[in-house]
């Protein structure tokens, strides 16, 4: 486990200024077979340069794109280039120096130049959703979009950086929001999963369906549809949801216990400074359920009723099938309070004896293996795979209770923002996951887990904070995890602060880095975009 006494991590919390035009990275390039392509990452990137209030959790966005980053070959220069998206929430907060729109965990702050009455009357206006799109971005058809957790999405031009739209999903499909982590297939249909209001007016959880590029260049989203709707447990409460799992036939939704408060969050925006957050509650008592749907035909499997202990969950690792069950692997937090209520800016700003500290309140992480069987009989575990301590047992009332194997864990040591050989492994049976090590939240290290062995490998170096790792197959590869990893690695106080960072994703050693002159403060997902055919 690595000290940070120095503190250096909070640079990576720090604002950045756009670089509308590229520089040059100096490239210590140890191979000279690496192919090109464009490496996207995404994040909250403006902090502090607004008035004090706004330093909050994630407040603005910015997207940082590095154009031909990975080296063709050594001493061969590669360019970055920052870009801040012209959603509503950052055009109009630029222009009135305040937040307009409350986020996810900071208010709408009132104009100063209003009247009290004025203001109170703005209260009542109802809910302005935010088009923050500062979580993730993936393509739909041939356009690209970045994207957070409500029903706005922003087209984005992938080379230029150029804001293009903003799109309403409400107006082409029933629900009130989607996940920023959805599943793209092949030949490039997108599925995810959003809340929505079910029948009786309880809330619900619809599937989507986003068909790829059409021949006659019309727009998919505008062919999207709702392909199975998922109960919520609780008519008016539900689950916060950031990803959920696909196989070749199924879908995997996990329904934690923490929920939204409905009423409450149709109330908040008449009480000043409630935000997102001030409507998520949590019941350790309700556990978790995992919901199963089948794809072709689509179809709620409502007999199939699993539950087990409490837990937060953000991303899921991968999903398979495999002699009858089917197998969920899963980045979790123990209990049901809330990770994000650590996650405040100000809390990870602080002296690294007072970060540990707050780690310790936290939610335990932990990488769980869950299995779900297909076929239900009475037994003491209904779980027979060979290569799992997973259990699962059929109670009398009809549920599935399910124990997982626990694939990693480690004190404060979270093993998060996972990847895989996706578009080999997605929704298939498996070996390597990868992942940011987060050493008591902090961003330190990159780690490779063999999920079949438990084997992990890292790469760590003193004072540098990495991003998620992106997958990269070597083209024709035979080997599962023959390829490379790309991550953006902040170094504090060194002479070129930002760098690319290329692992060989076999054995974690470095291969290449492109180093920048600049400071690039933590990104969350990204997407690696591969050359034109030639």
């Amino acid at each position: 486990m690595m000290e940070h006494p120095a503190a250096g991590y909070r640079k990576i919390f720090e604002t950045v200024e756009e670089l509308n035009e590229p520089i040059p990275a100096e490239v210590k390039d140890f191979s000279s077979t690496l192919q090109t392509g464009e490496f996207a990452k995404h994040g909250p990137f403006m902090t502090g340069s607004l008035p004090e209030y706004l330093e909050d959790l994630i407040i603005d966005v910015c997207w940082q794109k590095t154009a031909a980053l990975l080296v063709i070959s050594a001493g061969e220069h590669t360019v970055s280039v920052c870009r801040f998206i012209r959603t509503d929430a950052y055009v109009r907060a630029m222009a009135e120096n305040r937040v307009v729109i409350t986020e996810f965990g900071t208010a709408a702050y009132p104009d100063p130049c209003k009247n009290i009455f004025s203001r109170f009357f703005t209260y009542f206006r109802g809910i302005e959703v935010t088009d923050n799109c500062l979580v993730n971005v993936y393509p739909i058809g041939e356009d690209f979009y970045a994207v957070t957790e409500t029903n706005y999405i922003t087209k984005v031009d992938p080379d230029s950086l150029e804001t293009l739209q903003k799109v309403d999903l409400c107006k082409y499909l029933s629900i009130n929001g989607v996940t920023a982590h959805p599943h793209i297939e092949a030949d490039g249909t997108v599925y995810n999963i959003g809340n929505c209001f079910g029948k009786n007016m309880s809330l619900a959880y619809n599937i989507i369906k986003i068909p790829p590029a059409q021949p006659d260049k019309s727009d998919p989203i505008e062919k999207s549809q709702v392909v199975v709707q998922l109960p919520s447990s609780e008519r008016m409460k539900p689950s916060y949801m950031h990803s959920f799992g696909i196989t070749e036939s199924y879908f995997v939704f996990v329904e934690q216990p923490v929920k939204i408060n409905l009423l409450k969050f149709l109330s908040a925006w008449s009480v000043r400074g409630a935000t997102y957050m001030d409507c998520f509650e949590s019941n350790e008592t309700l556990g978790t359920w995992f919901h199963l749907a089948t794809k072709e035909p689509a179809g709620y499997m409502k007999s199939h009723k699993y539950r087990t202990s409490a837990f937060n969950l953000f991303h899921h690792i991968n999903a398979y099938e495999d002699q009858g069950f089917i197998v969920v692997d899963l980045c979790t937090w123990k209990g049901h309070d809330f990770v994000y209520n650590y996650l405040y800016l100000a809390n990870l700003r602080e002296e690294w004896e007072e970060v540990k500290k707050a780690a310790m309140r936290a939610p335990q992480p932990e990488v769980r293996r869950y299995v779900l069987p297909l076929d239900l009989h009475r037994g003491k575990n209904l779980v027979s795979l060979p290569y799992t301590t997973a259990t699962a047992v059929l109670h009398s009332d009809g549920t599935v209770w399910l124990e997982p194997e626990v694939l990693f864990s480690g004190p404060r040591q979270a093993f998060e923002f996972p990847q895989i050989n996706y578009s080999r492994c997605c929704g298939k049976m498996y070996s390597f996951a990868y992942g940011l090590g987060l050493n008591h939240f902090i961003p330190d290290r990159i780690v490779k887990l063999n999920v079949q062995t438990k084997e992990t490998w890292v790469w760590q170096e003193e004072d540098c904070y990495p991003s998620e790792p992106l997958f990269v197959p070597t083209p024709g590869a035979t080997e599962e995890d023959e390829g490379v990893l790309l991550s953006i690695v902040v170094k504090p106080g060194s002479e070129r602060p930002g760098f690319l960072l290329v692992l060989d994703a076999m054995k974690l050693t470095e291969l290449a880095r492109a180093e920048v002159n600049t400071i690039i403060p933590v990104t969350l997902h990204g997407m690696y975009k591969p050359p034109p055919p030639p």
